[in-house]
């Protein structure tokens, strides 16, 4: 799996003109799932993002997880995380898990997550749908990670 996480003051997403999923104090989760991830794999990331340790204790460093400032999380499912520009000027997604089971695999992630109790709230994007995404990224802080590093 591969993420990018852009920490923010607040985001949402629109699907056909209409805000479905918004967030205040958080992280905006960009998720992409590939065609070799595994269970262990997605365990890895709910770990990783859930004790991310990126927001400013009182000496304004990197210290402070989502749990502690009380944020929340919103997830936007994204396939093209894996697009392959070795071979050209257009990306191809052959590394990229096929729809079906991609979709179950994020909302598995979101379930996981859920269960973790370190978000104060959850909201998602709609798979496979035609998002328009507003974040007012907070810092820039932005992290890229994925579990095939693990």
């Amino acid at each position: 799996m591969r993420a990018v996480i852009q920490r923010c003051l607040s985001a949402n997403v629109e699907v056909e003109g209409k805000v479905i999923g918004a967030i205040q104090k958080g992280f905006v989760v960009f998720l992409g799932v590939g065609k070799n991830d595994t269970d262990q794999d997605l365990q890895y990331m709910v770990r990783k993002i859930s004790g991310l340790r990126i927001f400013e204790d009182e000496n304004q460093k990197m210290n402070k997880s989502i749990s502690q400032v009380e944020g929340e999380m919103l997830v936007i499912s994204n396939f093209t995380l894996y697009g392959n520009t070795s071979h050209g000027f257009r990306p191809d997604f052959f590394d990229s898990m096929m729809p079906q089971r991609a979709e179950e695999y994020v909302n598995k992630f979101i379930e996981e997550c859920e269960k973790t109790n370190c978000f104060k709230k959850i909201n998602t994007g709609k798979f496979g749908a035609d998002m328009k995404v507003n974040v007012i990224n907070d810092g820039p802080v932005t992290i890229i990670m994925g579990s095939e590093k693990k």
